[in-house]
């Protein structure tokens, strides 16, 4: 850890450049509603923001729901909430400041009810919190009256408006809910679900369409079978007139040996392939050569690398495994690198299927099936000696007709009886390779099939598992919040705690936060995103001077490392300026008369993730006002431009006074 009081300093931290590991935008529909939703809708989407820490758009959407009619005790609590929410009463503009009057004086017309009385005690705590020496007393007992959700809707939504007295008096009460809610709904366990992209949907190699060899092997086999049919029916009938008896036992013989070599041929050489691994997937089939210098492909194959060298069998190590399966691991990272190699797809998305590959090889591995050669394609010997047998007997048999067409043959019989066994043996070859060949593209189409079949089915079932699983894992956007406001007390009480301040020694605070680099980040559509690392930067504004306190958190476990504290005057904030790229993000520069500029990256560009109904400025506006961007840039820019001028504008004992209209 390091400290450098009473100096501006340059860090690492403040200077560097954002590395994005990975980035995701669930597909989710809270945010969004319908124009001609009810108002009762355009509320609960509005609540839903609140809590999830965009009050900004929440005014907008409670707002709409009021000007159509929904006005209830419980839709101006939450109204009010918003409008006071991550501000300051100094932020309240004036036309602000007379509405939430009006509202006030609105209070006395809705039914009794807890939501009523909330809004009681949300006014009474501006006025208290207005007036110079308000008597807190009676109006801390009325907050701790409420019951718990009105109660702790209002500790949350006003921590900014909360200071001195009031809030020390408050403070150890919202330390203690922290404390409880910082790790609750099993965080550590959960956090990485939620920056965990969408899983693209499986795929699998299709069977290839037959070949043109096939395709001819078909269009020549009939020329074949009517020659051969033609020879047969000849060298028959010259054998028959010979001798009938031996010609019939031997035309018997010939059709009974062929048969049997027609079947069992065709079980050897009509499903014959050559062998491969029985891994899941096939080998892929050749298709545009991937470039030499892919990204893609080889991220997928370091994916596999890391998965294959985790889940390993009984009895290997990683590098055993690893180099057992050298073949089965490039033949699989070719095939998914050929799949889903697209425009703007990143591996993570795919990450689960090598996952679930590499599971599949080392199950059957135990299986003892991982290296089976398509046993059930491999004729046995039987399945051969039947057929070389059968063979022989049919070129026996066929010698013997032909001996028969010449017994006691008178001219020109012979040669008739040559030409037909001629025909016979050149016709019937030409007319088995042609009939093997059409067979068997017919088979290998028939088993492409199935297995693309099987295969896409199981990597569908892998997919929804995956889905569901991260569903069921994937943590709300309420949640995130609750975690991250939790972080941020905690760190403000060892903040102060460390510098020996009590809130009545403060003038005001504001926390910036931002994402340190390298992190993942994630969002719901109509969200602001949220980063698995964060810097988190206190200012603390006193009399005597400004306290800036940063550090960096990791989302899951909160961990912090590398703290930085410094202290300046308010005049040595000589400028504060904002630099916005559409390509970049935001960065917040700081220039102090004693230090170098300090320059913040407050968030990346965005504009790529955005869904196509999702406008661009306004997803901007939404991610820097949860980061606490636009509180802090207006309190620093008002110190830079009035330097220790600023401390009499912002005096609580000058607060524009607070009256309820009631």
């Amino acid at each position: 850890m390091s400290h450098n009081e009473g100096a501006a300093y340059s860090s690492a931290a403040y200077n560097s450049t954002i590395g994005i590991q990975a980035e995701t935008v669930h597909d989710s529909n809270i945010y969004f509603v319908h124009p001609d939703a009810s108002p009762q809708e355009k509320y609960r989407v509005g609540v839903q923001l609140l809590e999830d820490g965009v009050p900004s758009r929440a005014r907008e959407m409670i707002t709409d729901a009021i000007a159509h009619g929904y006005d209830l005790a419980e839709v101006r609590f939450h109204w009010v909430l918003a409008m006071l929410s991550a501000r300051t009463y100094h932020d309240l503009s004036a036309e602000e400041v007379q509405r939430l009057h009006h509202v006030s004086g609105l209070v006395r017309n809705y039914a009794e009810d807890e939501w009523k009385e909330a809004l009681h005690v949300t006014f009474d705590l501006l006025a208290v919190l207005s007036a110079a020496s308000g008597e807190t007393g009676p109006v801390l007992k009325q907050l701790h009256d409420l019951p718990p959700r009105q109660h702790n809707a209002i500790l949350r939504h006003l921590d900014l408006m909360l200071t001195g007295g009031l809030k020390d008096d408050l403070w150890a009460e919202t330390l203690e809910r922290a404390g409880a809610e910082r790790f609750g709904n099993d965080r550590g366990r959960r956090v990485w679900a939620y920056f965990e992209p969408t899983p693209i949907g499986a795929r699998a190699v299709p069977p290839r369409p037959s070949s043109a060899e096939a395709a001819a092997a078909q269009a020549a086999l009939p020329v074949r079978v009517v020659l051969f049919v033609v020879g047969s029916v000849v060298l028959g009938a010259l054998a028959l007139i010979a001798d009938p008896g031996r010609a019939i036992v031997a035309l018997l013989v010939a059709l009974g040996a062929g048969s049997t070599a027609a079947r069992y041929g065709l079980q050897w050489w009509g499903r014959d392939r050559r062998p491969g691994l029985a891994v899941e997937a096939r080998v892929p089939r050749p298709r545009d050569p991937a470039p030499a210098e892919d990204g893609f492909t080889n991220q997928v194959r370091n994916k596999f690398d890391h998965y294959f060298s985790v889940r390993t069998p009984h009895g290997f190590t990683a590098d055993e495994w690893l180099a057992h399966t050298t073949e089965i691991r490039g033949d699989l990272a070719a095939e998914i690198a050929d799949l889903y190699r697209e425009s703007r797809i990143r591996v993570d998305r795919v990450t689960w299927l090598i996952r679930y590959l590499a599971e599949d090889a080392r199950n059957r591995h135990n299986d003892g099936t991982l290296f089976d050669q398509h046993r059930q394609d491999r004729a046995p010997a039987s399945t051969k000696a039947l057929t070389v047998v059968a063979l022989a007997v049919l070129a026996a048999a066929a010698l013997h007709i032909f001996g028969t067409a010449l017994s006691g043959a008178a001219q020109p019989r012979p040669l008739w009886a040559f030409l037909a066994l001629l025909g016979v043996a050149w016709s019937g070859q030409a007319a088995a390779f042609l009939w093997l060949e059409v067979q068997r593209e017919k088979y290998r189409v028939a088993r492409e099939t199935q297995e693309y079949q099987e295969q896409l089915t199981a990597r569908q079932i892998a997919h929804e598992r995956w889905k569901a699983h991260l569903e069921m894992t994937r943590p709300s956007e309420l949640e995130m919040e609750t975690w991250l406001t939790c972080d941020r007390t905690s760190f403000v009480d060892e903040a102060l705690r460390h510098h020996r301040l009590s809130w009545r020694d403060l003038i005001t605070h504001t926390i910036l936060v931002a994402p340190a680099a390298p992190y993942k980040r994630g969002r719901v559509r109509g969200g602001p995103w949220r980063y698995s690392r964060y810097v988190i930067r206190l200012f603390l504004f006193t009399r005597d001077g400004i306290r800036e306190i940063s550090s960096e958190f990791t989302f899951s476990d909160a961990t912090r490392k590398n703290e930085h504290r410094s202290n300046y005057r308010y005049d040595a904030l000589s400028s504060v300026q904002v630099t916005e790229n559409t390509d970049v993000g935001y960065d917040l520069e700081l220039v102090l008369t004693n230090g170098p500029a300090r320059k913040i990256r407050v968030k990346d560009a965005d504009a790529h993730q955005l869904a196509p109904d999702e406008n661009a400025q306004e997803i901007s506006e939404i991610s820097l006002s949860a980061a606490g961007f636009t509180h802090t840039f207006r309190l620093l820019e008002g110190i830079a431009a009035d330097g220790k001028g600023w401390i009499e504008r912002h005096s609580p004992d000058i607060l524009a006074p607070f009256q309820t209209a009631g």
